[in-house]
């Protein structure tokens, strides 16, 4: 898919890529300006094996390839490039650099049993916060790893080099294989406090380091693109390292430490930018590094765009048709939720009348949705955000009316949502003029206005609504916990017994499933 092209351009071009889940897009930049030149997208072929979802690394190039031709001829003329990816997808090749087999996304289900037992052998949830900065959820490479190292013993044998999307890409390009801070503080196996790959860890696993690729310096060029046939790159533009896709949209965004944004797709996430170390051991906030020299700590919620499409659909109401909620609450948990750790929860719907109509039991699911994201803003900023502090809101769901109204309701905060719509692939971008300007990326970033956007002022905060959910929720507690403990992990037992940053009423928090990848909205 291509869009038509823009004028010719001021000054050199950067490239930035985005390689998501189900698409590749690119954007081709003005390195001055930030003016957008040309764009283009390009699907993944998925597929589902063994109860989690599959990719072949193939289709990451192809892709890749695909989306460039579309900003041709422009793209002939690239200075510099980055590739930003999804944190939690582990690709395992061979000496040649081809995949041993499908690369694994980051699916909770299947890596879960191991991951329990992983957080238990190193010495419980805090011990793994304060040494990686994250209690690792199902979905970290870490546990991915330990998942393949049981059910395909012969991959792991084959294995001569195991990559991130954005990380293969990055060496398919320019020959050498590396990946950066922000990247490897999103595995399990790297330790926040030396910034090198934690070999105790790797020991647990049984993952050779050798297989890891060296992480690269801030600012430091990773090479120049090689002769590749059927690429359109010009051989010779700078290759930046690529990054993490949560690192890359806060570097789109340019953001600055204390501004949370929140990310509303088909899961909804919270992260800001941070001078302080995170750990924290509930596992309901990850310690994430960023892209720079600071650090990016992110928390996600399970239900968001998908739950409230799914309402929406069973009502048979289009998504916008909302109404004031009334006494109604929904708690859309219809894939178990993290924030509040509620990994058996189902959907539940209180305060049901006869009056009670489709709009307002609609209305009520985004409350519960966002009620939950909001939880997490104070835990992400490390304490207490000033009223004064704006939301940035991004992804799809911020260019909806019923949920940007929902946010502004119950946050009583003011809402800036940023017109630029694929801030992951702009902060790719960023990184590469970054490189190419010798300039901080997030500086160029701000240059560019990547976080311009429509401001919507505060309204007051609806204490009501948020009293209905708070109480809803607490008093469930047998109805969201379906078994009790005997259907908690024991690291899920373990974790109950600390005490959550997450201050929702009569519910105590632990791992959940943890942060996952920003998808291509």
């Amino acid at each position: 898919m291509a869009a038509a092209p823009l004028p010719a351009p001021d000054g050199p071009l950067v490239v930035g890529v985005h390689s998501a889940t189900r698409a590749t897009t690119v954007l081709l930049v003005d390195a001055p300006t930030g003016r957008v030149v040309a764009r283009g997208r390009s699907g993944h072929a998925l597929r589902e094996r063994d109860g989690g979802t599959e990719c072949d690394p193939e289709e990451w190039w192809r892709a890749l390839t695909d989306a460039l031709r579309h900003c041709e001829p422009w793209v002939r003329q690239a200075a510099a490039v980055s590739v930003a990816g999804p944190r939690h997808t582990v690709a395992v090749l061979d000496a040649d650099g081809r995949p041993v087999r499908p690369a694994l996304l980051g699916d909770r289900a299947r890596a879960a049993a191991r991951r329990d037992r992983l957080i238990e052998e190193l010495g419980g949830p805090r011990a793994w916060a304060e040494r990686t900065g994250s209690v690792p959820s199902p979905a970290f490479p870490v546990a991915t790893w330990a998942w393949l190292a049981e059910r395909a013993p012969s991959a792991v044998r084959a294995a001569a080099a195991v990559r991130l999307p954005h990380d293969h890409l990055t060496e398919r390009l320019t020959g050498r294989g590396v990946t950066e801070r922000g990247t490897a503080s999103a595995t399990g196996w790297w330790n926040a406090g030396t910034g090198a790959y934690d070999e105790e860890v790797l020991r647990r696993v049984g993952l050779p380091a050798g297989l890891l690729p060296p992480l690269v310096r801030r600012g430091e060029a990773v090479g120049t693109v090689r002769t590749l046939p059927g690429q359109p790159l010009p051989e010779g533009a700078l290759v930046a390292a690529g990054t993490g896709d949560a690192m890359a949209a806060a570097l789109g965004f340019g953001l600055r430490p204390g501004e949370p944004v929140v990310h509303l797709g088909g899961s909804g996430t919270v992260f800001a930018v941070s001078t302080r170390r995170p750990a924290d051991a509930t596992g309901a906030v990850a310690g994430l590094a960023d892209a720079r020299d600071a650090w990016l700590p992110l928390a996600r919620t399970l239900n968001c765009g998908r739950a409230v499409e799914r309402v929406a659909a069973l009502l048979g109401r289009d998504r916008e048709a909302v109404e004031p909620a009334g006494p109604v609450v929904v708690l859309p948990y219809l894939e178990g939720e993290s924030i509040p750790d509620l990994p058996f929860a189902s959907g539940l719907l209180c305060g049901l009348r006869h009056s009670t109509g489709a709009g307002q039991l609609l209305q009520a699911a985004y409350e519960g949705a966002v009620f939950s994201l909001l939880t997490a803003v104070s835990p992400v900023c490390g304490g207490p955000v000033a009223p004064d502090v704006p939301l940035l809101l991004a992804g799809a769901g911020a260019r909806s009316a019923a949920w940007r109204e929902t946010v502004r309701r119950l946050s009583g905060r003011a809402v800036r949502v940023p017109r630029a719509r694929e801030p992951v692939a702009l902060g790719a971008a960023a990184r590469a003029a970054g490189l190419l300007l010798g300039e901080d990326p997030a500086a160029v970033a701000r240059r560019w206005g990547g976080a311009d956007g429509p401001w919507y002022d505060p309204v007051p905060r609806d204490e009501e609504a948020l009293e209905r959910i708070a109480a809803v929720l607490g008093g469930a507690g047998a109805l969201l916990r379906p078994g009790g403990a005997a259907r908690r992990t024991g690291s899920e037992r373990a974790v109950h017994d600390v005490q959550s940053d997450v201050p929702v009423p009569g519910v105590r928090e632990g791992p959940g499933h943890g942060p996952d990848h920003l998808e291509a909205e």
